[in-house]
């Protein structure tokens, strides 16, 4: 007789959430808060959201002020909220760290105008740790792509709050 461990039920896919409901699941405020829509995420596997790129976002005001180019950095952020949000809805906690880099790859200038299209799917982690494989493209070209880690601070005890 051999032992079979039941596999567990596939969280509910999520679709469609707004600006709103998304601070509802991030605790990200403006503005730090970029994801403008999510569109569908299967919780703890995978996930898509957009970003609306605008002229009047504050680091236009510094970043190339002449030739607007919106930072690496942003996007990479954003590309770690929508991770965040397919971690937090597989039941990790609200709070969630960007607590790596594996790699991240920028492929063309992203300008204010652009639609970021935001995917991010799990590739890996356990024991608080999720490692995912993201993209960011406008109008179908890739613009930055690269492999994160999120962090749930209650899942493990590797990361602390300063």
């Amino acid at each position: 007789m051999t032992l079979t461990q039941a596999q567990p039920a596939a969280l509910p896919v999520v679709s469609g959430l707004t600006h709103d409901q998304v601070r509802a699941v991030l605790p990200h405020r403006w503005p730090m808060l970029l994801l403008d829509r999510v569109g569908k995420v299967e919780p703890g596997v995978k996930g898509t959201a957009t970003k609306n790129v605008a002229g009047t976002e504050l680091w236009f005001q510094g970043h190339f002020p002449n030739e607007a180019v919106l930072p690496g950095v942003v996007i990479t952020e954003a590309l770690a909220q929508l991770a965040g949000v397919v971690f937090a809805l597989a039941g990790a906690s609200e709070i969630s760290y960007l607590a790596g880099i594996k790699s991240m790859r920028f492929r063309r200038p992203v300008v204010p105008g652009d639609q970021l299209t935001l995917t991010a799917e799990r590739a890996g982690g356990g024991g608080g740790f999720a490692e995912f494989r993201v993209s960011a493209r406008v109008a179908g070209q890739v613009a930055a792509e690269g492999i994160l880690t999120i962090a749930d601070p209650a899942g493990q005890r590797s990361v602390r709050k300063v």
